[in-house]
C-alpha cells in the first residue's frame, strides 16, 4: 500500500455522512446534495447544482449496485470535498444496471485537481466494488456504525 492511494478519511469527515437522506427524484437528490455542500464550503448551491447536472449529461453516475458518485470541479473550492448519504428510499437513476439507488458519494473538487479528484474516485469505487461493504453500508443501524464502515473500509481493503 503507498502512501499516494487516497482513503475516504482524506475528503470524507463525520458531518458529511448522512444517514437517512430524503428520496424523491433524482434532480431533487442532487439538489438536496448541492444544498447540503453549499452549507459546509460556504459556495453557491446553485453554482454546485449546475456542475452536477452538466456532469449527469455525459452519462449517468449511477455505476450499479444501487450505488451513484456525483461528481463536479468547482471554481473557489480549497480541496476535496466528500459527501455521503444513504437515502431513506431508493431513486430512479437512470443507472447504468437501471437498479435504483439508495448509496450517493458527492465528490466537488477544484477545477485543477485533476490527478487528485480520480485518486478520490477511486478511493471512492475501491470501497463501493466490495459488495460485504455495500452490505454493511446498507445495514449500518446509526452514523457512527456507517461512518466506522466508510472510514474504516480502507485499512480492510488495504490489508
Amino acid at each position: 500500500m503507498t502512501s499516494s492511494a487516497m482513503q475516504l478519511a482524506d475528503f470524507l469527515d463525520f458531518d458529511a455522512i448522512k444517514t437517512a437522506l430524503p428520496g424523491g427524484s433524482k434532480r431533487s437528490l442532487l439538489q438536496q446534495l448541492a444544498n447540503l455542500a453549499a452549507q459546509r464550503l460556504g459556495q453557491d448551491a446553485g453554482v454546485i447544482l449546475a456542475s452536477l447536472t452538466e456532469r449527469e449529461q455525459l452519462g449517468s453516475t449511477g455505476f450499479g449496485q444501487g450505488v451513484a458518485i456525483p461528481h463536479g470541479k468547482i471554481e473557489g473550492l480549497g480541496r476535496i470535498y466528500g459527501l455521503f448519504a444513504r437515502l431513506a428510499e431508493p431513486v430512479d437513476y437512470k443507472s447504468i444496471d437501471a437498479r435504483p439507488v439508495d448509496l450517493v458519494f458527492l465528490l466537488l473538487s477544484p477545477p485543477d485537481a485533476g490527478a487528485e479528484h480520480l485518486k478520490a474516485l477511486a478511493a471512492v469505487s475501491r470501497v463501493t466494488r466490495n459488495m460485504a461493504t455495500l452490505e454493511k453500508m446498507r445495514g449500518a443501524r446509526s452514523r457512527d456504525a456507517l461512518a466506522a464502515v466508510l472510514l474504516g473500509a480502507d485499512e480492510r481493503d488495504a490489508a
